[in-house]
């Protein structure tokens, strides 16, 4: 419940830390954000009760948003316009190596020294990660506003008199890309953390389970990978549509799935269609919006996760007390997926044509000249 709480807290102080995010810069905000967690357990592995265990956990996800995807994203970005996608893919799949080599290093720690030495030994691991940011990290101003993409900051239907971020906040197509990115996330929340009981009910064992959970992963990481390069050559916002055809693919043939080869299959393609999700929600933000303000931005679409976060499990679980399997969600995931693709579809193609008649107003103007 500790973590449940920590990581809704997270999502909520997502706008203000893109705000700081886009004022002060990457390093300022890793900095501070690294601290953050750091202190939280440092705090935590002295909790002496329920109350101080939640106010700890919280302070540690405050500093969660800008120490992860928000600054790096920020970063590739600027430093690498060239080769965004393919900087994201390699960056990003480093969370899930990253998580597979941690998860048993920490559960070894704990077993050999006990969660409080583990909490203090990861704190102190931070504060050195701080001194190693403070030399490599360098915020470079002259380079945090993109010409890479054509951002909807040159719409002229767009008021001159408001600022970006608030044209942008009024623009149809950032509503559509927000409400999209924020039904595909039910999967996430709503239907992985029910596989493992899934599997059960249909008879398969413990140990195939967790392969099929480990093959998800690595299907995630690959999907990264291959979808951040392929990103500059069909754009993000087309990657994105793909991964999330393929999460649906994947949702439907598990739905059916009689024999142990098409489960395997259906969370091949599942893993490959959600890993692609955490490379390509930047990319596809700052393609259409610049990266002027692309930390709020970011920021602002973390808020979706809440919706999700709540009611995923708990759909998830009313479901299944009432039917005693979790068929009936897989449908409601399956449709809510394909209202995100269409919000895709429809934003994409706004966008292209805004993008058009720019191109059509220029090209006069330089004939009339």
């Amino acid at each position: 419940m500790a973590l449940t709480f920590g990581g809704i807290t997270s999502s909520l102080i997502s706008p203000f830390i893109g705000n700081t995010l886009d004022k002060y810069g990457p390093k300022k905000t890793m900095i501070i954000s690294i601290l953050l967690v750091a202190t939280g357990f440092l705090l935590r592995s002295q909790t002496q009760n329920l109350l101080s265990l939640y106010i700890f956990t919280i302070l540690m996800f405050l500093g969660v948003p800008g120490s992860t995807i928000m600054p790096a994203s920020k970063l590739i970005i600027t430093w690498f316009p060239k080769t965004t996608g393919r900087m994201m893919g390699g960056v990003t799949s480093g969370n899930n190596l990253g998580s597979a080599f941690a998860v048993p290093v920490v559960a070894t720690l704990i077993t050999i020294f006990g969660w409080r030495l583990t909490h203090l030994a990861i704190g102190f691991s931070l504060i050195i990660l701080l001194f190693i940011i403070l030399v490599v990290i360098k915020d470079d101003d002259k380079k945090l506003i993109s010409q890479k993409y054509n951002s909807i900051k040159k719409d002229k239907a767009i008021s001159a008199k408001s600022s970006l971020l608030e044209n942008i906040y009024r623009n149809h197509i950032f509503w559509l890309i927000i409400l999209g990115m924020t039904l595909q996330q039910f999967l996430r929340f709503g239907v992985v953390s029910q596989l493992i009981p899934h599997f059960d009910q249909i008879g398969l064992s413990l140990s195939i389970a967790s392969v099929l959970m480990i093959i998800l992963s690595i299907g995630g990481a690959s999907s990264k990978l291959i979808f951040g390069p392929l990103s500059e050559k069909i754009t993000a916002r087309i990657a994105f549509i793909v991964i999330m055809i393929l999460q649906t693919i994947g949702l439907i043939i598990l739905l059916y799935s009689q024999s142990i080869i098409f489960i395997w299959i259906s969370i091949v393609i599942m893993g490959l269609g959600m890993g692609g999700v955490g490379a390509l929600t930047p990319l596809v933000l700052s393609e259409i919006f610049g990266t002027k303000n692309l930390g709020q931005i970011i920021g602002v679409s973390r808020v979706g996760l809440v919706a999700p976060a709540i009611a995923g499990p708990i759909l998830a679980g009313l479901i299944y007390d009432k039917y005693n399997n979790y068929n009936f969600l897989f449908w409601i995931m399956i449709i809510l997926l394909i209202i995100s693709i269409i919000c895709f579809i429809t934003a994409s193609l706004s966008h292209k044509s805004i993008t058009r008649n720019i191109s059509s107003i220029k090209i006069k103007q330089e004939k009339r000249t």
